[in-house]
C-alpha cells in the first residue's frame, strides 16, 4: 500500500500520540508499505530532498503544550502532492488545522480517510475551565471523523462510547509495547540510591505529562496515603508539563526528574515497584502497559489501557472511574504487603510479553486494506491494495 499518515505531533516529542504514530509509521514501512508522513517542521529542523523524507509543513506553538506545534492548513499543497503520487490511503492522527486541511484534500481527491481518535480533547476541557464547551466540542469531533471512511480507536470500550454518541464507522486499532525497551532488566540500584530510596524502600513512580488533565492532585493524595503504611517510601514522577514548576515548590521531597527518553526512560520504569495512574482522560494510556512490560504493578480507574489488560489484584489494580476515595484505599492496601507487589509485577510482566506491536499493526494493515478496497468499489476504480474480498 502507499500510504499518507497525518500528524501533528511526532518523536522526539514526547506523548502518547507521537509514541504511537513512530510504531504506525515505522511498523508499516518495515512490512514493505510505502509510507510518507505529513507533519509539523519541529524547532530547528530542515526539509530534506529525499522523497522517502517526512513532508514538513509550516507550524506555530501550542498554547501551554512546551515543545508541540500544530500545523497550518496547508490544503493546497497536500493536494497538488496528492495529485502527483497518489496514495491509496490517508491516515489522520489529529484534528488541528492540519488535519483538517489533510481531510479536505483527501475528500476533494476521492482517496480514502481513516481518522485515529487518540485524544479525548473534550475531557481536557473541564480541567481548565472550559466545561461549558464539552458538548461542541464532542459536536465537532463527530463532524469532523464522520467525514472519513473510518475512525480507530484503542480500546473496545471507546468504540462503544463514540458508537453511542453518534461516530460512523468506529473500528480497533489496539497498541502494543515494545518489550525489550521496557523490561526489568533495566532496573538500576544505582538510580534507586539516588532517589533516596534503601534496597528495601518502595519507590511509587508516575510517568507522564505534569498537566491539569492527568489528574495529578489524586497521585500525590494516594502517595501520602501510602506513606502512612510506608514512611520510606518516594515518590518519583517523571515527565514535563506546566505544573512541573508548582509541583517542586509545594513538595520538594518528591523526585520529579524532568522528562526521560531512551534507556534513562527503561531505567526509571524498571527502578520502581509500584506505578499510580489517576487519569480520567485517557483514550489509552501506553505508560500503563509500559508499567506492565517493566514488572511494575500500576493502580489505575477501570478504564482504557487499564481495563483491558489489568486484572484486578493479580497484575495491578482497577477501581471504579472516578471514585477517588476507592483509589486511596487501594494505593494503601496495595503499599501493605511488598511481596504481593512484586508477585503483581510479576504477573504484568507475563501478561505484557503477550502485548506484541507485529500482531496490532498486522490488524492494522488488514483494517486499512479493506477501506482502501471499499473505496476503490466506489468510486469505480481498479484496486491496488491487495485485499481480496
Amino acid at each position: 500500500m502507499h500510504l499518507a499518515v497525518v500528524t501533528e505531533t511526532y518523536p522526539p516529542e514526547i506523548n502518547g500520540v507521537a509514541h504511537t504514530m513512530r510504531h504506525l509509521v515505522e511498523g508499516l514501512a518495515a512490512r514493505g508499505h510505502r509510507v510518507r508522513l505529513v507533519r509539523p517542521r519541529q524547532r530547528g529542523e530542515r526539509a530534506a530532498r529525499d522523497q522517502t523524507a517526512p513532508t514538513l509543513v509550516p507550524g506555530l506553538p501550542i498554547p501551554g503544550y512546551h515543545g508541540l506545534r500544530f500545523g497550518l492548513p496547508v490544503y493546497w499543497r497536500l493536494r497538488r502532492q496528492w495529485r502527483h503520487e497518489r496514495p491509496d490511503l490517508v491516515y489522520i492522527a489529529t484534528q488541528g488545522p492540519l488535519g483538517h486541511a489533510a481531510l479536505a484534500a483527501a475528500r476533494d481527491l476521492g482517496v480514502a480517510v481513516v481518522t485515529g481518535f487518540h485524544t479525548q480533547f473534550h475531557q481536557y476541557s473541564r480541567h481548565y475551565g472550559l466545561g461549558l464547551l464539552t458538548g461542541p466540542i464532542v459536536a465537532a469531533l463527530r463532524r469532523f471523523h464522520n467525514r472519513s471512511q473510518a475512525t480507530l480507536v484503542p480500546t473496545a470500550t471507546l468504540c462503544e462510547r463514540l458508537g453511542a454518541a453518534g461516530f460512523d464507522n468506529v473500528a480497533i486499532f489496539g497498541r502494543g509495547v515494545d518489550i525489550e525497551r521496557f523490561s526489568p532488566r533495566w532496573r538500576d540500584p544505582e538510580l534507586r540510591r539516588a532517589w533516596g530510596c534503601a534496597a528495601d524502600d518502595l519507590a511509587v513512580l508516575y510517568v507522564g505529562r505534569i498537566a491539569a488533565e492527568k489528574n495529578l492532585a489524586l497521585a500525590c493524595a494516594a502517595f501520602e496515603a501510602i506513606r502512612t503504611e510506608r514512611p520510606g517510601a518516594r515518590f518519583v514522577l517523571v515527565g514535563d508539563g506546566p505544573e512541573l514548576a508548582r509541583l517542586r515548590r509545594t513538595a520538594p521531597d518528591y523526585v520529579c526528574t524532568g522528562a526521560k527518553t531512551g534507556q534513562a526512560l527503561s531505567a526509571h520504569y524498571a527502578s520502581g515497584d509500584l506505578f499510580l495512574f489517576p487519569s480520567e482522560t485517557e483514550t489509552f494510556g501506553n505508560v500503563v502497559t509500559e508499567a506492565m512490560a517493566s514488572g511494575l504493578p500500576v493502580i489505575a480507574y477501570d478504564d482504557a489501557a487499564a481495563h483491558t489488560h489489568i486484572d484486578p489484584w493479580r497484575n495491578g489494580v482497577t477501581v471504579p472511574l472516578g471514585e477517588r476515595d476507592d483509589y486511596l484505599r487501594a494505593a494503601r492496601e496495595a503499599a501493605r504487603d511488598h511481596a504481593r507487589l512484586r508477585r503483581m509485577g510479576e504477573a504484568a510482566r507475563h501478561d505484557a510479553e503477550g502485548m506484541s506491536w507485529e500482531r496490532v499493526l498486522e490488524g492494522l494493515e488488514e483494517q486499512l486494506r479493506e477501506v482502501i478496497h471499499r473505496q476503490c468499489r466506489s468510486g469505480g476504480l481498479s484496486c491496488r491494495c491487495g485485499y481480496n474480498t
